[in-house]
């Protein structure tokens, strides 16, 4: 199940709003998971060098 976080992360990616590049610095940083990731963008993802 989402947590509240990721569905507004949702739908503020969907209003364009957050960026993809934006959502990985929340990977990076531990707030979302790379699943989470995935499910809000559609793409999978792929740690930066």
């Amino acid at each position: 199940m989402a947590s509240i976080l990721v569905n507004s992360l949702k739908r503020l990616y969907a209003a364009k709003r957050v960026t993809r590049e934006q959502l990985a610095e929340r990977v990076e940083k531990k707030t979302i998971t790379a699943d989470d990731y995935q499910e809000i963008t559609g793409e999978e993802y792929n740690e930066r060098a």
